[in-house]
């Protein structure tokens, strides 16, 4: 099979891999052309394109490109207008923040204490009137339009909020079995993935793309290692986050936290250890992906006991919405749904 080498697979080559693809063609992403052998012998498209065949011949410096043919490039699209509606709402806030600054008393004492949410629901529902060539009037008119554009941005997030859901739901609920990972996270992960996350051979492999992988940073007699530099960011911040999460409000991580402290460790180093570990999790889960179990009977159980869902989260410590999705089989935490049944059984055999 003859092999292309192409630059930017992810991009401006995107079209001319598929076209490749189709045409029964291997095609191989390549890695830019060297910067001191650029500087050295100059920049052409000849030249680059025939820096690419010596690398797909000498197999070096290539990958495996992603396919973007399945649920995860959907995942990536839909993400892309989540993020930038975020940030449209962000900056929104911002706005409305220094357009309060400066607006008159009348209009400031009107919001003064509320929050965003409550703040920016008033103005939408306010009914200004007047000539707009006054400030008060003007500055009130303005408030209501960025108040309707931020519930529209809102709407806008929580539809593909609920698309990414259904997704993951769909193709990967191993995922969201792992603790600390929301939809937001698991989607990062899948595009990261990406559609034939089979190019990943190895753990290690994941790691490295991820940015989570320990560098070396010795000198001396001091034997050290550091946080990746490399990688894919976003998928670093999202292991960052999951690694934050547990930090919190997972005991073995806690547990393991002190542990290290009292070894000496920083809280960078432990971070980074953290890191790599839950990149091993994260890849093995789906690699090797745990049915989730079924918990259709646990309502018909609660209900013969003549308990609430309320007692129950009461007695598991957690919310009643936490067992509510145990009940309707959207939860993915396997732990509590254990907990949950146990805690039936033992209730079943108290009133026995």
């Amino acid at each position: 099979m003859t092999a292309v080498g192409v630059e930017g697979t992810g991009s401006y080559g995107a079209g001319l891999a598929r076209a490749l693809t189709a045409g029964g063609f291997e095609v191989v992403e390549v890695n830019r052309p060297n910067r001191a052998e650029r500087r050295i012998r100059g920049k052409s498209d000849p030249l680059d394109a025939y820096q690419a065949a010596q690398s797909v011949l000498a197999e070096r410096g290539t990958s495996t490109p992603k396919t973007r043919d399945g649920y995860a490039e959907a995942v990536r699209v839909l993400r892309t207008a989540r993020s930038s509606a975020i940030k449209a709402r962000t900056a929104l806030l911002t706005q409305i923040s220094g357009i309060l600054v400066a607006a008159p008393e009348e209009i400031r004492a009107k919001y003064r204490g509320q929050t965003s949410t409550a703040r920016v629901t008033m103005m939408a529902a306010t009914r200004p009137t007047g000539d707009s060539a006054d400030p008060i009037v003007a500055t009130a008119i303005t408030l209501k339009r960025l108040g309707k554009r931020y519930q529209h941005l809102t709407s806008e997030i929580e539809d593909c909020d609920a698309d990414l859901a259904r997704i993951i739901g769909d193709n990967a609920p191993a995922l969201l079995t792992i603790n600390g990972i929301g939809t937001a996270v698991a989607s990062q992960l899948l595009v990261t993935m990406g559609d034939n996350p089979e190019r990943l051979t190895s753990e290690a492999q994941f790691a490295a793309l991820a940015g989570v992988a320990p560098i070396p940073a010795s000198s001396g007699k001091t034997t050290r290692h550091r946080l990746s530099r490399g990688g894919d960011r976003a998928a670093n911040s999202a292991i960052h986050h999951i690694a934050l999460v547990r930090m919190s409000n997972d005991p073995r991580t806690r547990d393991y936290v002190t542990k290290r402290t009292a070894d000496g460790k920083t809280k960078r180093e432990i971070l980074r250890c953290l890191k790599r570990y839950i990149a091993r999790e994260i890849y093995r889960t789906m690699r090797n992906p745990r049915h989730m179990p079924a918990t259709n009977d646990l309502r018909p159980q609660r209900l013969a006991l003549h308990a609430t869902q309320a007692t129950a989260a009461q007695n598991l410590g957690v919310w009643p919405t936490a067992i509510s999705r145990i009940e309707k089989g959207t939860s993915r935490d396997r732990q509590l749904i254990e907990r949950y049944r146990t805690w039936l059984n033992n209730h079943e055999k108290i009133s026995a």
